[in-house]
């Protein structure tokens, strides 16, 4: 913003919270109202129109609320200005935002650079519950000093309110000057997935997200929920393209300094940007930062509330860690499996990350039955979804969208050496926005019970099994992609079962023959889709394709509607 005194413009700001008193600064009330003088580097010269005098205030404690035209200076020679407004205009009731001037300005100086004295301050993205001794409580936006970041998943802070000192989880916060900390900026989204966020019933039309173009490394979108007659609400997204000088623009005509300038000053769009998308909690990794790198707990521990299923191998159960934290449980039936070799795979399983995974917490494995401690997925198997829940009304785009996130989640063990030995519907979670998930990877392999052998088991995934790993024992990402190509099937059957009419023993023998699976009759299935769905069944391994390939095929798969990016006119 630069300077603020002239008698052209002014600014009306309130602080966010009652405040400790500063350098030079007199405590302050939450409520006041003010007029900005001057700014400094940290500091804002105000009128206190409460008080009717002049102070040094925090920038980093103060919200600017509305940039309004000047009208005359009071006799304390300052400017005056309306009555105060807020940034984003509520939603009338045909949930249509009225399109306003572009005088509004963000909460955040976009130019500002927090000085503080060489310290490291971060900001909380949103609020957090301590979870044992040795973490701390926050609120969205608490500032808190970063003591040691030397664990990637928990670091050492000083609370800069409450002062106490303990650890938060790294993924809850980000650098207090930085892009992270905005409301609208998505670090880690894809195009795909910021279209099911935005088109949430909660959100109304121009409830907008920015996040990294997924083709220029330097540059972004911006992605705005909109509404057309005939075509109902859908999402449009601009490139958000770099300047060498290091600022941005959409259109040739205007160009801004920063991000948070382009998003406060914007409005040659579609739609006027009314207001950020609602952030999803980050993922959590570990129950708490005191099992961080221990992971077996008590049993007692573990609160079993509701049985959510039957497996091939025990039982599903929704339930809480310490009566507070949702949790499933998988209950491992006695002789299922060694628990040395058990214990050697599920650490595996926690040591690899993705946000397409099911996070593995914790076992107990000191007693019969096993217990798997995992995220709480609150939709069930996508089997079941797809059967008898929301599911069965997907349109053709959402269940692309699962494909993409499925393939996305295999793409990251494909580079890790991973083989899943078990993709299928029933293996893969749903969550919040439809979110997919993958689960028991690897746990296959260490199935020890003879009804699930390749050649005598009833409960062999025959249909899903790559015809090599079935006669052969060969095992490999590109079996996994065999069973990728029935999951498709499945998919887009909305659950119908591999082969219909065929028992394991008859599907061995025609896969052999070159029999594949016809297009369906019945659900929509575009060729392409189908082709691909064939190139995964190749009877040679080394044909299939990679997950990167099918990740990147249902990412940038687009539906016939959907115009890929809109340009704005100069």
């Amino acid at each position: 913003m630069g300077r603020a005194h002239s008698s052209e413009k002014g600014w009306t700001l309130g602080s966010q919270g009652a405040g400790m008193a500063a350098p030079n600064c007199s405590a302050y009330r939450a409520t006041c109202i003010s007029h900005v003088c001057h700014y400094y580097p940290t500091f804002v010269l105000l009128y206190i129109k409460s008080d009717n005098k002049v102070e040094l205030r925090p920038k980093t404690y103060l919200t600017s609320v509305k940039l309004y035209p000047a009208y005359k200076k009071n006799e304390a020679g300052f400017t005056t200005c309306p009555s105060l407004e807020t940034r984003y205009t509520g939603e009338p009731n045909n949930r249509a935002v009225t399109r306003r001037p572009a005088d509004i300005v963000r909460t955040r100086n976009p130019g500002a650079c927090i000085s503080n004295g060489g310290r490291r301050v971060v900001k909380a993205l949103c609020a957090y519950t301590a979870r044992a001794e040795s973490d701390i409580s926050f609120r969205k936006g608490d500032r808190m000093e970063v003591l040691s970041d030397a664990e990637p998943d928990w670091w050492r802070v000083l609370h800069l309110s409450t002062r106490r000192e303990g650890l938060v989880p790294a993924n809850f916060v980000a650098e207090e000057s930085s892009v992270e900390c905005e409301d609208w900026f998505f670090p880690h989204v894809s195009r795909k997935e910021a279209d099911k966020l935005l088109l949430a019933e909660i959100n109304p039309r121009g409830t907008f997200l920015v996040r990294p173009a997924e083709h220029n490394p330097h540059g972004f979108s911006l992605s705005v929920k909109d509404w057309e007659e005939g075509r109902g609400y859908h999402v449009k997204h601009y490139k958000i393209k770099p300047l060498d000088n290091g600022g941005f623009y959409i259109a040739t005509n205007q160009t801004f300094p920063s991000l948070p300038a382009l998003v406060m000053s914007y409005t040659s769009l579609c739609h006027v940007l009314a207001r950020p998308c609602p952030k999803p909690e980050p993922q959590m990794w570990d129950l708490g930062p005191e099992l961080r790198d221990k992971w077996e707990i008590p049993r007692t521990q573990i609160q079993l509330i509701k049985k959510l299923g039957q497996g091939n191998f025990g039982e599903v159960y929704y339930g809480k860690w310490c009566n507070n934290i949702e949790v499933a449980v998988k209950t491992l039936r006695e002789g299922t499996m060694s628990k040395q070799a058990f214990l050697q795979e599920a650490a595996i399983m926690k040591k690899f990350r993705h946000k397409r995974l099911v996070a593995l917490y914790a076992v107990c494995s000191q007693q019969e039955p096993v217990y798997i401690v995992q995220e709480y997925m609150c939709k069930g198997s996508l089997l079941e979804f797809l059967r008898n829940g929301e599911g069965k009304a997907l349109h053709f785009e959402d269940l692309v969208y699962v494909a993409a996130q499925v393939a996305s989640g295999m793409e990251y063990l494909e580079s890790k050496l991973l083989i899943h030995r078990d993709l299928a519907a029933r293996n893969v979670l749903i969550g919040e926005n439809n979110v997919a998930k993958i689960c028991d990877f690897g746990l296959a392999r260490v199935i020890e019970d003879n009804e699930y052998c390749p050649k005598q088991g009833s409960r062999f995934p025959v249909k899903w099994t790559a015809p090599e790993a079935i006669i052969y024992g060969r095992f490999s990402i590109k079996s996994d992609v065999w069973s990728y190509g029935i999951l498709l099937m499945e998919l887009f059957t909305y659950g119908q079962i591999p082969y219909p009419g065929l028992h394991g023993k008859e599907v061995i023998e025609q896969v052999e023959r070159g029999y594949r699976m016809p297009k369906p009759v019945g659900h929509y299935l575009p060729d392409d889709i189908y082709r691909l769905m064939l190139q995964c069944w190749d009877a040679i391994p080394e044909k299939r394709p990679t997950f990167e390939f099918l990740n990147h095929y249902f990412e940038s798969f687009t539906v016939t509607s959907e115009i890929p990016y809109r340009e704005v006119q100069d």
